[in-house]
């Protein structure tokens, strides 16, 4: 395989030539025309099992113990091998999550395999090398066993066994010897049970765990187990990395509660477990409780709901004993820890989880507060793209809401690679859609309304399928997701019929409106019409653009024709001769600008002018919820209001991003005002303080305040359109493209605009300095720019 740099490349994966278990070496070269270099050593790339029949072990799951209340069941067996294995793997897959050993040591260093997806259709199998773990003669093999997604708690109190109410796991062990020959091991009916020490677990409540209590089946009455049935055509192999330790963080404090508990401050928000060293008595018992925040304080634990949020542990009596969850995780910044008489600040730290993501973006800037901001969306993503991209991470929810997703991919798919991680998402969207092309409001669905259809929500199967593209130039997850896309367009087609405005049926609308009151999130200021109809009109443009791409010709213009149908339909329902739009709020303004949902120059005109007064009348602050959040800086910009935009994200008062800030936040919060003025936790039901959604602003900062945005998919090209007011002194952004790092830094002195810029080889930037009105076209290398500062052409009071 040769790769010629100055062209993109695409090579599907696995092979098609390569059958089960085959190898091939790979070498990459780059250069240009009849110059080329060798780049790297033969690269050796092995196919896992790609078909039903290389499936030989069984899914097996306890006869009698290992019920709902019983704790984690642990399967053990054996591999005798004659002789020592010149390369060994383990494929391994569980009804459940599932952590093996082999002869004592742990397979692996990720965490709650083989994840979460829709498990009825798509069931995900880890593939590890096991050669330096296997030896000639007899290996034991052990599997324990926790309810994970597959059978723990989800969506509400009492609510478990979604899937199933029987654990298992499926494990083939596949050892090559130096004549050629092969041997298979695994899970079969020979296998036996017995009881860890894991005494319960569950992610929303906890974990509870006797270390008195081996985890080996000697000593112990041995149950037999059953040979389930699978569906070994549902079996995958993941597209992306899986959950790890990806950081250990010191405890930063320790504090007396005014009740005399004892807390551990971490100094940082995060998603993960606590690590406790201790020493102590056999018997005596150990609790940690997690929480988010402190409420005059004492741990903050309402916003967890019916979750318990907590890990206790009965100690064996050993001389020091390290305490830390296997099959649970918590969204906190403060543990509290009761039966440690003596606790040090060195006895604990918290280990951060998430699924292992590459980070390939980066935004500074000249005021530490919008550099906080920065942070806080990062860290928000670390802890809720889980596995799954969640809404939040510690209460009793912890679901793959598409609404949360559908506005944030943009931000997601700069500040990580998340291309294997988001179009494994997206496989089980399409898995889960409705026959009539409706789609789940979270992914994998446990809610299971019979007929989900919900703007902004279920538009999620058009919106990330074409951010995904967009970031990385793969044409493969539009092809992978047409049908999907298509569907969804077309059931919402059936929906509005020939008059093709969207005004019936439930709808989530604009989302936890600042003005909505605690208990009833959907109560915003725009009409839900209004907002579903220019998602409507969104979803049908991106579905013409993708067949497009996809050499569909016919369906693109068909596509194309409709999108002007609808959007013709909106201007004539909606939108006022001046350019007044109906509900007459910043969303819907918003929405319209971005959406260009115009039929004239005055109606342009007019929107972005109201909107300049609306933001100016709400004092800069922010009047949007989910739907109009992420878009309201872009319209602000597009409409000519800059300096607006600015005074919106520099607000600190309530709501604006920067409340949460001063407040000390360190991740992004669900509501404004999740924590009020006074200290105390806002009363309504849904109060998380990690929740991603409102950290789309993060988009902006990358695309317009730094200036950096990808205008052909996969930053072949670039806009480097930095957009510079005056209120910051100077912004940078960096993006590991496809290509190579893009970085773009611009600094205000003396009214004059200073810009460096580098891209790499193959990319191409069209560079407009403030003021410019022809762009400047760069190719590879660095570059510097300079103008002045242009005027300011609105001064807000």
């Amino acid at each position: 395989m040769v790769v010629d740099s100055d062209e993109q490349l695409y090579v599907p994966w696995p092979f098609a030539p390569l059958a089960s278990r085959e190898r091939v070496r790979v070498r990459v070269r780059v250069g240009s025309g009849n110059t080329w270099t060798d780049e790297s050593e033969p690269l050796e790339i092995e196919a896992g099992l790609l078909e039903q029949d290389d499936w030989v072990k069984q899914l097996i799951s306890p006869s009698t113990i290992g019920r709902l209340d019983d704790g984690a069941p642990l399967l053990f067996g054996s591999a005798d091998l004659d002789a020592e294995p010149i390369s060994a793997r383990l494929y391994l897959t569980a009804h459940g999550i599932v952590e093996f050993t082999i002869n004592g040591n742990r397979v692996g260093d990720d965490v709650f395999a083989p994840g979460w997806t829709a498990y009825e259709k798509r069931l995900r199998y880890r593939s590890y090398d096991v050669t330096p773990l296997v030896r000639r003669g007899t290996n034991e093999l052990r599997a324990l066993i926790g309810n994970g997604w597959y059978r723990g708690q989800l969506v509400w109190p009492g609510n478990r066994s979604s899937y199933g109410d029987r654990l298992g796991a499926l494990a083939q062990l596949e050892v090559n010897y130096a004549d050629g020959s092969r041997e298979i091991f695994g899970t079969d009916a020979s296998w036996g049970a017995v009881p860890s020490s894991i005494l319960f677990d569950d992610f929303y409540d906890g974990q509870r765990r006797d270390l008195r209590i081996t985890d080996s089946p000697e000593g112990k009455r041995v149950d037999s187990v059953d040979v389930l049935d699978g569906d070994f055509a549902r079996l995958i192999a993941p597209s992306g990395p899986p959950v790890r330790i990806t950081e250990t963080l010191a405890a930063v404090q320790l504090l007396t509660t005014p009740s005399g508990k004892t807390i551990v401050d971490f100094g940082q928000n995060l998603v993960g477990w606590v690590r406790l060293r201790v020493h102590g008595e056999a018997g005596a018992e150990v609790t940690i409780r997690h929480a988010e925040v402190l409420e005059h304080g004492e741990l903050g634990v309402r916003p967890l709901r019916s979750a318990l949020a907590t890990c206790t542990y009965t100690l064996s009596g050993q001389p020091e004993e390290i305490l830390q969850p296997t099959f649970t995780f918590n969204g906190f910044r403060y543990a509290e820890i009761s039966g440690v008489p003596e606790l040090a600040l060195t006895d604990v730290e918290a280990l951060v989880l998430g699924t292992d993501l590459q980070r390939t973006g980066w935004f500074e800037s000249s005021d530490p507060r919008v550099n906080r901001l920065h942070e806080n969306v990062v860290w928000s993503t670390r802890g809720n793209f889980l596995d799954v991209p969640t809404d939040c991470p510690q209460r009793d929810e912890r679901l793959g809401w598409t609404g949360d997703l559908q506005v944030f991919a943009p931000t997601a798919t700069f500040l990580f690679d998340t291309a294997g991680f988001l179009s494994g998402w997206l496989g089980d969207l399409a898995a889960e859609q409705k026959p009539d092309g409706g789609v789940p409001y979270v992914i994998p669905d446990v809610l299971r309304e019979p007929n989900p259809a919900a703007a902004a929500w279920s538009d999620a199967a058009t919106i990330v399928p074409e951010a995904v593209h967009h970031a990385y130039g793969d044409v493969g997850v539009l092809r992978q997701q047409y049908p999907s896309m298509k569907a969804w367009v077309e059931k919402v087609r059936s929906i509005v019929g020939p008059a093709l405005l969207w005004r019936t049926g439930a709808q989530f609308g604009d989302w936890l409106d600042p003005t909505a009151p605690p208990d009833d999130a959907s109560r915003a200021q725009a009409d839900p019409a209004v907002v579903a109809t220019a998602y409507f009109a969104r979803s049908v443009g991106i579905l013409a653009r993708t067949a497009e791409t996809l050499g569909l010709r016919v369906e693109a213009a068909d596509y194309a024709q409709l999108e002007k149908q609808v959007r013709a339909a909106f201007i004539s329902a909606y939108v006022s001769e001046d350019g007044r739009v109906h509900s007459d709020c910043q969303t819907v303004y918003a929405l319209s600008i971005v959406g260009d949902l115009f039929a004239s120059e005055r109606q342009r005109a007019g929107a972005g002018d109201r909107l300049a007064e609306l933001v100016t009348a709400a004092g800069f602050r922010v009047s949007t919820g989910f739907v109009g959040t992420p878009v309201i800086l872009d319209a602000l910009s597009t409409a000519g209001y800059p300096e607006l935009a600015y005074r919106m994200l520099l607000e600190e008062s309530c709501p604006s991003w920067l409340y949460a800030v001063s407040m000390g936040a360190t991740t992004i919060w669900e509501r404004w005002d999740s924590m009020l003025s006074d200290g105390s936790i806002n009363p309504g039901s849904m109060t998380s303080f990690n929740h991603y959604a409102y950290g789309a602003v993060a988009d902006w900062l990358h695309r317009c305040v730094a200036g950096l945005s990808p205008s052909s998919p996969g930053y072949r090209t670039v806009d480097v359109r930095p957009l510079v007011t005056g209120d910051l002194s100077s912004a940078s952004a960096r993006h590991l493209s496809p290509y190579g790092e893009i970085a773009v830094e611009w600094r205000l002195e003396n009214g004059q605009v200073d810009l460096t810029l580098t891209i790499p080889y193959g990319v191409t930037a069209d560079v407009w300095m403030p003021g410019a009105s022809v762009a400047e076209t760069v190719r590879n290398g660095s570059h510097r720019f300079r103008s002045e500062l242009q005027p300011l052409q609105y001064a807000p009071e």
